[in-house]
């Protein structure tokens, strides 16, 4: 018996190690490796992209959206890391990064290049861009791969790659509606830092303060300042129709980003994987260029449909009278931005 009960337990003991070595082969043959694993990721040129707003911006879909399309066209040879809300570096920091080469690839609202090329005020000249049409017309054309390519940024181990869209800036405040030059007199409005807009508000009559966009909707809460300049997306996404009363649709000025690499990086770089990256940012430039109006467009519908926000759109007359107010910061920054830029911009067909 005893023997019998022996052999019968050793039987069970290899069929159940045999069940278990088989499922253990079958996991395994199942498995798939982890996304971008392998030898091949392991040999990848990385590029790590650094950006402050959230991954779910319409910068950071479309620098996503960059970053499949390189490893798809590049057959993983090229792995793009996005790091989005300033997990690597913030605003004041990423340029430096980019050229110390910490970084490979940055995309920050273009004012930030002002330190390196005062050139770059020119987005926030009132009146420049007629509308969408014309603000896409340079980002395509060769004064603005000039502005890309300007001494000042090679000179500093930077490239310019593109231009991606945010949108036009309308006016809000808690007071009055916007109609007339007039009606900012006595206002105080927040500002991104420049000279450039600093000049626009003293034009108007009217005061500026430099705070952080973090700090913009508790600024206008406690009325630290009663107004502010934005794109529709921007406001939609802040909830600055919970604090503001009236929006004047004034499309004065423009935000917008514009991609940079560090030059020797990019140089550096295999020229047929090259420009299987250019082709890949070309297509997300592209894709951003059509989620940044779509975006704007819902936002505006947002802050109409809220019924917080009296909405005032100026007339071609309106418009004409507010413009001809502005005219001074032109007399004023004409020279520092340079004519060729200006004339260039305004005179493109």
């Amino acid at each position: 018996m005893k023997k019998a009960l022996s052999l019968f337990l050793t039987v069970m003991m290899m069929v159940l190690l045999a069940a278990c070595g088989g499922g253990g082969e079958k996991k395994a043959a199942d498995a798939k490796p982890a996304e971008g694993g392998g030898e091949e990721q392991k040999d990848a040129i990385v590029i790590k992209f650094s950006h402050v707003t959230s991954a779910d911006s319409v910068k950071g879909k479309a620098a996503q959206k960059f970053a499949d399309l390189a490893a798809e066209k590049t057959g993983g040879k090229v792995k793009v890391e996005v790091y989005p809300s300033s997990q690597l570096y913030g605003d004041k920091e990423e340029l430096d990064a980019l050229v110390s080469g910490n970084v490979q690839m940055i995309a920050p609202s273009v004012t930030k290049m002002v330190k390196l090329d005062p050139r770059w005020q020119y987005v926030d000249m009132p009146f420049l861009f007629k509308d969408r049409e014309h603000s896409l017309k340079f980002f395509q054309s060769d004064l603005a791969k000039q502005l890309l390519n300007g001494e000042q940024l090679v000179g500093n181990d930077i490239m310019g790659l593109a231009f991606w869209e945010n949108g036009f800036k309308q006016f809000t405040n808690n007071k009055k509606p916007l109609k007339a030059p007039a009606d900012f007199k006595g206002l105080k409005f927040r500002a991104q830092a420049g000279k450039v807009l600093e000049g626009q508000f003293k034009a108007l009559g009217a005061g500026s303060a430099t705070i952080p966009f973090g700090d913009t909707y508790a600024a206008l809460q406690q009325g630290t300042v009663d107004g502010q300049e934005n794109t529709y997306n921007n406001m939609d996404t802040q909830k600055y129709q919970e604090v503001q009363k009236y929006m004047t649709i004034s499309n004065h000025g423009r935000l917008d980003y514009a991609i940079f690499v560090n030059k020797s990086f990019w140089d550096g770089m295999p020229e047929d994987v090259r420009t299987k990256v250019e082709e890949a940012l070309k297509e997300a430039t592209e894709y951003e260029w059509k989620l940044a109006a779509e975006d704007n467009d819902k936002s505006y519908e947002n802050l109409k449909n809220s019924g917080k926000m009296e909405i005032t759109e100026l007339t071609d007359a309106e418009r004409a009278e507010l413009e001809k107010a502005l005219q001074p910061v032109y007399e004023e920054f004409k020279s520092v931005i340079t004519p060729e830029l200006i004339d260039g911009i305004k005179n493109m067909k």
